[in-house]
């Protein structure tokens, strides 16, 4: 099994923290974003819309971080990951929008800004990631994990641009179910850590 990724993308860093979590034998492969790797022909062989992560399961290949982790799920996990019964199922579904939506415009793209010095007005994207970073911390009043009563994929694809949130400006110091969730992700047991910047409030 190889993972085509970059240490630095916090999609890709999702689905390496759980290919971790599950405990499975997997190869790294950068994919080198700086010079364009993700556009060569051989890469778009792995996936069309060039880019990172890409998971090849001897011959099967998954691209997307959500519908790698909703592979990993089905194949290698249990029914705690990603449940089975239509509501539980569901309210999966729901945060893996989140993720893939308003943590992607939200903070995700604070940090890019930060990261590569773009000539973006962040403020915007700021303010996103206040307005869900409030919704998630409300949500987690009186719960430990986001979807159910015990971490699933919903966790997963959360976490990373969360945690990295203060490299773009956004600040985590009003959200403390958001750091006590923060913090029990990463006492799950094989938890990944992901690559940590000196920029923004993290400087």
């Amino acid at each position: 099994m190889k993972l085509y990724y970059h240490p630095i993308s916090g999609h890709a860093h999702r689905a390496h923290l759980f290919l971790s979590l599950l405990g499975l034998d997997f190869e790294l492969v950068e994919v080198d974003l700086m010079k364009a790797e993700q556009k060569s022909a051989a890469f778009l062989q792995l996936n069309p819309f060039g880019q990172v992560p890409v998971l090849d399961d001897n011959g099967t290949v998954i691209a997307d971080s959500n519908a790698i982790l909703v592979y990993l799920a089905a194949r290698y996990g249990d029914a705690t990951w990603l449940p089975q019964d239509p509501a539980g199922a569901a309210n999966v579904q729901r945060w893996l929008s989140v993720a893939a939506g308003e943590i992607a415009s939200g903070p995700a793209t604070a940090r890019i800004i930060n990261l590569f010095k773009k000539a973006t007005d962040p403020a915007d994207a700021i303010g996103r990631a206040h307005r869900i970073l409030g919704l998630i911390d409300g949500t987690l009043a009186g719960k430990e994990w986001i979807a159910a009563g015990w971490p699933t994929i919903a966790d997963v694809a959360l976490y990373s641009y969360i945690a990295r949130a203060p490299e773009g400006n956004v600040d985590l110091a009003p959200y403390a179910n958001v750091q006590a969730w923060l913090a029990r992700v990463e006492a799950l047991p094989r938890f990944q850590p992901f690559v940590k910047t000196p920029v923004g409030l993290a400087a």
